[in-house]
């Protein structure tokens, strides 16, 4: 089935020359010039995947995000003119899947885009009841119900997005391994890995704040120095 890619780019000539690509690349292509019409195709068509802008009018990109995440896990790439630290941080914080700083190469953007597309039809494979495993996975008060695809911490439903949830489940599945941020990437994001540490860093502190009683002294998920991070033991 044809994919279908939301652009919500309020710069006529750059969402133009990304739409002609991606339509050569055979993806349907829709285009919102700003945030809250975004909003309402993203509500009213069938989305795979949104290529998003941040400075917007009407409705800014991280809120758009915010909204998105708040009822879907469809892959969101930011494409944006902020290459900042904070910027991209607050990105992927807010739950986008990659970042791409304008100017951009277009083959690197096709390439980014087949990434987030392969990555989240494996993620929509696992929840299939047939590749469900219906296994229950604790640490400490910590709790993993891998058919729901949720997770409890003494009793209470902890909200992950997608990337928190299988890096989570990464370590819970392998307590007693150590993971280079490598590793981590290629295990979640099915992908090369660039070096680019932000995204590892910034989806290891989101989940620390969602599951850790003092983020700032972590007991869950512990940082090996020299290697990356591990499961902590209890």
């Amino acid at each position: 089935m044809q994919k279908t890619i939301l652009i919500v780019e309020d710069d006529p000539a750059i969402a133009e020359m990304v739409a002609d690509h991606l339509t050569k690349d055979g993806y349907q292509v829709l285009h919102a010039p700003d945030g809250r019409a975004g909003l309402e195709k993203f509500e009213r068509e069938r989305i795979d995947l949104i290529v998003l802008d941040l400075m917007l009018p009407e409705l800014d990109g991280t809120e758009f995000l915010k909204q998105v995440r708040s009822a879907s896990f469809v892959p969101v790439l930011i494409v944006s003119a902020k290459d900042g630290v904070l910027d991209k941080a607050l990105g992927l914080g807010f739950g986008a899947d990659d970042y791409l700083t304008k100017p951009f190469s277009l083959i690197e953007l096709s390439a980014r885009v087949n990434a987030s597309l392969r990555r989240a039809t494996l993620y929509a494979a696992e929840g299939r009841p047939e590749a469900r495993s219906g296994t229950t996975l604790r640490i400490h008060e910590l709790t993993m119900d891998t058919e729901r695809l949720a997770v409890s911490k003494r009793g209470e439903d902890v909200k992950l997005t997608g990337k928190e949830y299988h890096i989570l489940k990464l370590f819970m599945l392998n307590p007693r391994r150590a993971y280079s941020k490598e590793q981590i990437y290629r295990a979640v994001w099915h992908d090369d890995y660039f070096g680019d540490d932000n995204a590892i860093n910034v989806h290891i502190s989101r989940l620390r704040d969602k599951i850790e009683d003092d983020p700032s002294s972590p007991r869950y998920i512990i940082t090996v120095w020299g290697i990356g991070y591990k499961l902590g033991e209890f």
